[in-house]
């Protein structure tokens, strides 16, 4: 099995690529070992030393790190990864696998919503895919689009700007209505 790497816009966060489906559909973010008990692969990454952060995609798994060096903790990143894949394990627990939307709307504003949802899904999300991280639509109320980055995007330095110049000037030329982005 070989597995490939890819620097992401976040120096402390780096995406590697199995050559395997990952997540069917979704994505799913954990922050501390004690958010991985939903999944096996993210429990086995969180014991190496320096692993702060483990996102996964369809295709990818992207690991943010503290104040480790790469150079010392990709081998076994590297490691758990495979042996995770050749184990065939679930990279989540059936039980895990359900998860809420948690999404905050006006129903009167649900066709912008919708628009809202579908340029993210269409324009930004596969973007931001290839970068390590996913952004997901989190509400809108009185022309704000609240948003909320993971995985390399959480802590990017680059994320700011990506929300401010890049998807609010494109929502807002799609519709009107919108007056700014927030992260959340």
């Amino acid at each position: 099995m070989f597995i490939q790497t890819e620097a992401t816009p976040n120096p402390a966060t780096l995406k590697f690529l199995p050559g395997k489906v990952v997540l069917e559909s979704g994505t799913m973010d954990f922050r501390s070992a004690s958010e991985a008990a939903a999944s096996p692969l993210a429990e086995k990454l969180f014991t190496i030393d320096g692993v702060e952060g483990v996102f996964f995609g369809f295709d990818f798994v992207s690991i943010t790190k503290g104040d480790a060096d790469w150079q010392h903790i990709k081998p076994a990143i590297l490691g758990a990864i495979m042996e995770h894949f050749m184990s065939g394990a679930p990279v989540i627990r059936q039980e895990e696998a359900a998860q809420t939307s948690g999404e905050d709307f006006d129903e009167a504003d649900a066709e912008i919503v919708a628009t809202i949802k579908e340029l993210l899904d269409t324009r930004v999300r596969p973007a931001v895919s290839q970068d390590g991280g996913d952004i997901t639509f989190h509400g809108y109320r009185d022309g704000i689009v609240y948003l909320t980055m993971r995985g390399a995007c959480a802590g990017c330095p680059s994320a700011t700007a990506t929300l401010k110049h890049g998807i609010e000037n494109l929502l807002r030329h799609f519709l009107p209505d919108v007056q700014e982005v927030r992260q959340i």
